[in-house]
């Protein structure tokens, strides 16, 4: 579950109790508003809850290679040298190296875990407003805005090693090996350590921006004692 909070669009007049909350600090129009701390309060929790589950998601074994949509797939510099691997009898290769290159995003995932947090422990109440305010994937933009640099510096090291251990670098000589020995073709060099960081930092993104999609249109997404508290109990 992403950003609970923004699991209520059946009852958009609640959703504008927490809005007016936030855009109007000192309005008493209604007891059952959430005061400024309640809110915030909330939406760290929310915010903390969702990272988490979302990080859950593509740390698991299959959780980038067996999702189309963050599948890291074959660098498109490499994508010539593997269309003529598969031509003369190295799919095994390829296949292996496009595996090692997810299995090593999955296990340099839980890195994030604690830089979300740290994000969502020094989040304002101005950022709590942009949030509440913005658009589908306003919390994930916010997340991407703070914490994308930090992310890729102490993942890349993660990424690196855990490639070390899947076998990146032993799949990819192998694979090259084999295009090497076809008449006239010459390797391609690639940093594939910045490209899978970068890779898995844009699948994770995207994860998190379609749960945060998710929880805006569901009604039926649970809630904590907190989160009762902000929206009056109301669900």
């Amino acid at each position: 579950m992403i950003i609970l909070v923004f699991s209520w669009p059946a009852s958009a007049g609640l959703f504008d109790d927490v809005k007016q909350a936030v855009d109007h600090p000192s309005s008493k129009t209604s007891e059952k508003t959430p005061d400024d701390n309640t809110t915030v309060s909330g939406l760290k929790e929310a915010l903390s809850i969702g990272t988490k589950n979302a990080v859950k998601e593509v740390s698991r074994s299959d959780g980038y290679f067996k999702n189309e949509a963050i599948k890291i797939l074959m660098p498109e510099k490499l994508r010539k040298v593997t269309d003529v691997l598969r031509t003369v009898g190295y799919e095994k290769q390829v296949d292996d190296f496009v595996l090692s290159m997810n299995r090593a995003a999955e296990k340099a995932a839980p890195r994030a875990v604690p830089i979300f947090v740290e994000a969502v422990k020094h989040m304002t109440f101005d950022d709590a407003r942009k949030i509440l305010r913005g658009g589908d994937t306003s919390a994930t933009d916010f997340f991407r805005e703070k914490t994308r640099d930090k992310l890729y510096t102490e993942f890349s090291p993660d990424v690196r090693e855990s490639m070390d251990k899947v076998g990146v670098a032993q799949s990819y000589k192998k694979m090259t090996a084999g295009y090497e020995k076809v008449p006239f073709m010459k390797k391609e060099d690639i940093d594939l350590d910045h490209y899978v960081t970068n890779k898995a930092l844009d699948g994770l993104f995207y994860m998190v921006g379609q749960e945060e999609r998710k929880i805006r249109t569901d009604p039926a997404a649970r809630v904590t004692d907190l989160l009762k508290t902000v929206f009056g109990g109301k669900h």
